[in-house]
């Protein structure tokens, strides 16, 4: 008898017709003789709807308070799922996510799982449940309630298949893969039968929407066999593993991030050490800093230009500022219209010219490049925003003619 979780999201349970597909899903995984653990998110626009309640109440309400509301849209989905599939005469048990044992650290809107005691979902498999878990969320050991931020499910599906010893982890969509590009950008988008994790981690982490990058980052960290599939079509998906053939696609994706900012630190003391305070003190206020681009300036000044989310760029600007005359720098400069394209491939690495024809592409497209940061499996650039879709369908052409 092999264990297997499934992960659903909020698409796929978006109303009632699409609940009883799930369930159709999760029926035939258990009757082909399989234990099932299901996570699901909210249904559809919940937590959008569920934010916007909260601030027509209240728009500075406390990160406690928010995680109080957000939780519940994943508790409606379990419930409702439990019921349909009581429905179809099946034993069934839904959990919240701290009666299925997730403990988390107390990090409001982004909290970590410290651990997961399976005492209570090991029971409920022993009984021959189906168990429905709501992702997304915890509760820390001030028995407070806890979200674990974007992509939240995934990772409470992963780090549940990881805690069990799971068979597999399948994580189901309304796309029915990977894909080397957006398809519903890029036409000739190709769907992959595998990618390793680390070129998963890559996309994921560079804007492609498919699995969050916590959850893959858990995937290899405890070898869970994780697949991507469609929740709306019945057919294999893509498989995310340690090693794939890298030998048949140098390229594994095409992906943009349209939810950065460029900041730009003008005037810096030109002496040791000045970049190193520069990034603690982001770091000590969790901006997560992305590419990082030094050059001179002038009078022996330097200039350190980098990436950061969006979300985060107010915070950014305003700790720079309070720190101006401590870091001597004379100016803070940011660019909220920029976008990251970046392309993703293992095979990149003993493949010259790769760069090249990526670079080529843009240059085809009368596309302009402003920064530019590689590693061993990606090359990442940052363009003007408005020629990101282009950019994407250009690069995407220059590789898979």
């Amino acid at each position: 008898m092999s264990l297997i979780v499934q992960k659903f999201g909020g698409s796929s349970v978006a109303n009632a017709d699409r609940i009883r597909n799930v369930a159709g899903i999760v029926a035939d995984t258990y009757s082909a003789g399989n234990q099932v653990v299901v996570v699901v998110s909210a249904q559809g626009d919940t937590t959008d709807e569920l934010i916007a309640k909260a601030n027509e109440i209240n728009p500075k309400a406390s990160k406690r308070e928010m995680d109080m509301l957000l939780s519940t849209g994943e508790q409606i989905s379990i419930a409702l799922l439990a019921m349909a599939l009581e429905a179809m005469g099946y034993s069934v048990k839904s959990l919240t996510g701290w009666q299925a044992g997730f403990s988390t650290d107390s990090n409001h809107g982004g909290a970590r799982i410290r651990n997961i005691n399976t005492d209570r979902l090991e029971n409920e498999l022993s009984k021959n449940n189906i168990v429905i878990v709501a992702g997304f969320q915890g509760l820390n050991r001030y028995d407070d309630i806890t979200t674990l931020g974007r992509g939240g499910s995934d990772t409470s599906a992963v780090a549940l298949a990881a805690a069990l010893h799971a068979d597999k982890c399948q994580i189901f969509t309304d796309v029915d893969g990977v894909y080397t590009a957006d398809p519903r950008l890029v036409k000739n988008a190709v769907k992959l039968d595998e990618i390793s994790y680390d070129e998963m981690l890559e996309l994921a982490s560079l804007g492609a929407q498919v699995l969050h990058n916590r959850s893959v980052e858990m995937a290899k960290k405890y070898g869970v066999d994780l697949e991507v599939l469609s929740s709306l079509e019945r057919k294999p998906g893509t498989k995310v593993k340690e090693v794939v053939d890298v030998e048949k696609l140098l390229i594994r994706g095409v992906t943009k991030d349209d939810k950065s900012a460029r900041v730009s630190v003008l005037g810096i003391p030109d002496v040791p050490g000045t970049a190193f305070r520069l990034f603690t003190l982001l770091g000590k206020y969790k901006v997560n800093v992305d590419v990082i681009l030094q050059s001179l300036g002038q009078d022996h000044t330097q200039e350190i230009s980098f990436t950061v989310p969006m979300d985060q760029l107010q915070t950014t600007i305003q700790v720079l500022n309070d720190a101006k005359e401590t870091l001597g720098f004379t100016e803070v400069a940011y660019n909220d219209q920029i976008s990251k394209v970046s392309i993703v491939g293992a095979g990149m690495a003993t493949n010259p010219g790769v760069a090249s024809k990526m670079f080529g592409a843009l240059y085809e497209a009368n596309i302009n490049i402003h920064m530019i940061s590689t590693s061993e499996i990606k090359i990442s650039v940052l363009i003007d925003r408005k020629d990101s879709d282009k950019a994407v369908i250009a690069i995407h052409n220059a590789f898979y003619e």
